[in-house]
């Protein structure tokens, strides 16, 4: 230690002194033990890391370097992700017009206070498998419980979230959507496990290493929440609609095929354009209970199922080819959360139900079992069981329940063509990644590139200017 140079103290002073304020962010101090690693990195040097420095051969030497670079970049991307800020893509339609397939996101952990990650050891650039060699990106031991750190605020209401499926704890692997859950209440449990061919394998994925989600905020800890005729209700007050919203529409034309030409002028993606069949009778019967009107004859002119804002509806009811529009029934959206039944509510109609708060206490009943049986025994890990009429957790029989997390509800602006918190329930705050903050980089799948492609005029925004 005597001839260790003056300039090696300082570094290792200068490094140590963050790496153990680290460890006081992270409120856990078992990281501690490894100041022994970097003392021997700037210090004793009893391991030789820099053994390839000295190498005669000049081949090691350039090959090491490129990999002494290489894993220095992993460990800071893996630091930068978990702690500041990382990308994330949308991949679906669920939030537009707000949010665009083919955005591209900056995701701010600090925002809402990052998490101290529950698998340490995975690969910084990948959520859950490695490209190409379709394995898990990370090793399930160790699992850290959950401890988030000191962020620059909380959730609120109409934020756009990014976070952990909550249903993605198992996964059928050739079928992730529906989900696990909604596959076994349609299917059968054992149907799924047992047809692999359709299926594939049955995977469980810790919270962290669960599909990345992002939607609008709608419902609080604490809150009621209701939907009625597609407007939310929170403790019975009526909440303004998104600007950008869009449900789904029955457009029926006035006797033409609508072209390329007209989606685009309207602002339809081409996945968004869906001709329904009106040549059969049955189709006809079922369109005409819905409201569409048939022609004398009993025949049926051309009809789209379409999702709109009320900007495109205004538009289109000034275009004379289109001669009808009337809203998509809920209940074609199907089965909502909780999955059982008895459960008679829609997209469109749904609840009222309360959303589990930290240190609240909830009268259980066999009645609302089935709304917080999730909460109570996946996120919050209670062996929750029902015998004789009677409800059971940890092995006591109970009437209530205290809440040990927040929880919140997640829709998507695109609120009929959203898997969300009306069909796999709450999101617990474990779950919770970060919030979008401006958008880097907008690609239209539809155009080519010299066509409209980059979507100049959504570039460096922030996401608040976009979805508010």
């Amino acid at each position: 230690m005597k001839r260790v140079k003056k300039t090696r103290w300082i570094r290792f002073s200068i490094v140590a002194l963050l790496y153990i304020g680290w460890t006081i962010w992270l409120n856990n101090y078992y990281v501690l033990f490894g100041l022994l690693l970097l003392i021997d990195i700037y210090l004793t040097q009893y391991i030789p890391w820099g053994w390839w420095k000295t190498s005669k051969n000049r081949t090691v030497r350039a090959v090491m370097e490129w990999v002494d670079a290489i894993v220095y970049a992993l460990v800071l991307v893996y630091f930068i992700f978990i702690f500041i800020f990382q990308n994330y893509q949308i991949p679906s339609s669920s939030l537009e017009k707000s949010m665009l397939v083919g955005d591209y996101l900056l995701v701010s952990k600090m925002s809402y206070g990052p998490r101290v990650p529950n698998t340490p050891l995975h690969f910084p650039l990948a959520q859950h498998t490695l490209p190409l060699i379709n394995t898990k990106s990370y090793i399930e031991w160790p699992q850290w419980g959950y401890h988030r750190l000191k962020g620059f605020g909380q959730v609120e209401r109409n934020d756009i979230v990014v976070f952990n499926f909550p249903a993605g704890d198992t996964v059928a692997v050739k079928q992730p959507n529906p989900d696990y859950y909604t596959l076994c209440f349609l299917e059968g449990r054992e149907a799924v496990h047992r047809n692999k061919a359709l299926y594939g394998d049955i995977v469980y994925r810790p919270v962290d290493r669960r599909e990345n989600y992002v939607k609008r905020c709608v419902g609080l800890p604490g809150d009621t929440f209701s939907i009625v005729n597609n407007d939310i209700y929170i403790d019975g007050v009526k909440q303004p609609r998104p600007k950008n919203m869009q449900l789904n529409y029955l457009v029926k034309t006035s006797g033409r095929y609508l072209t390329n030409s007209d989606f685009e002028r309207w602002g339809i993606s081409v996945d968004d354009r869906i001709p329904l069949d009106v040549s059969s009778v049955n189709a006809r019967i079922n369109l005409s209970s819905w409201g569409i009107t048939s022609n004398p004859d009993g025949s049926m002119n051309p009809v789209y199922e379409l999702p709109l804002t009320q900007a495109m509806i205004d538009q289109m009811k000034k275009d004379s080819s289109i001669e009808q529009i009337v809203s998509e029934p809920g209940f074609l959206g199907g089965q909502t959360y909780p999955l059982v039944a008895s459960n008679t509510w829609t997209r469109s109609d749904y609840g009222p139900v309360w959303i589990p708060k930290k240190g609240a206490t909830l009268k259980l009943t066999l009645d609302n079992l089935p709304i917080y049986e999730r909460p109570i025994a996946a996120y919050e890990h209670n062996d929750l069981q029902v015998k004789d009429g009677k409800i059971y957790i940890n092995g006591v029989e109970t009437d209530s329940y205290t809440f040990k997390m927040d929880y919140y509800m997640m829709l998507g602006d695109n609120r009929d063509k959203s898997a969300d918190s009306r069909y796999w329930g709450f999101v617990p705050e474990d779950h919770i990644v970060g919030k979008p903050m401006f958008v880097f980089l907008s690609l239209d799948k539809d155009k080519g590139l010299f066509s409209g492609k980059i979507r100049f005029n959504r570039m460096f925004r922030s996401v608040d200017s976009l979805v508010n």
